[in-house]
């Protein structure tokens, strides 16, 4: 198994398992990370992203596959996660496409695809069903992970 694939199983067999420590060995100094709900991180924050929703995990399932890579430095792998949205309840299943650039054996670049209205469907119901392809509501749901990271990041700070 090349490096580049061995370090992006590692990488998600520890998310399988919570664990947000090996997650985050997995980045370099500086990474930058992407999706629809947090929108653009960089630095401390993609792993503060990750140990938050690992701590936060209810009924967390997650399979992974598919990684094929690019060429030396580029990579994708799909991913499917099975959670309890902590702020509704609700159960959601959501599947990602993940690519990922890899430089110096760490992760530098990793953008997380999925459909946010598919999410949004599911994970905040009829107001997600109704409105979740508007640009506005999307920006709320930005908004609003955003400053659940930064309070997370604030208490963590604190101790």
């Amino acid at each position: 198994m090349s490096a580049n694939k061995e370090l992006i199983t590692r990488f998600y067999s520890a998310f399988k398992v919570l664990d947000y420590a090996t997650m985050q060995k997995c980045y370099s100094d500086n990474p930058i990370f992407n999706d629809p709900v947090f929108g653009i991180l960089q630095g401390e924050e993609v792993g503060a992203m990750w140990e938050m929703l690992c701590k936060n995990a209810k009924d967390f399932h997650l399979n992974f596959g598919d990684i094929e890579l690019v060429d030396e430095e580029y990579a994708t792998c799909k991913w499917d996660a099975t959670y309890t949205f902590s702020r509704t309840g609700r159960k959601v299943e959501n599947h990602i496409k993940a690519y990922l650039r890899i430089q110096n054996g760490k992760i530098t670049e990793h953008t997380d695809f999925f459909k946010i209205w598919d999410w949004s469907k599911q994970a905040i119901g009829i107001a997600g069903t109704l409105f979740g392809w508007s640009g506005y509501f999307k920006n709320r749901i930005r908004i609003s992970a955003r400053k659940n990271l930064e309070k997370f990041m604030s208490k963590k700070e604190s101790f």
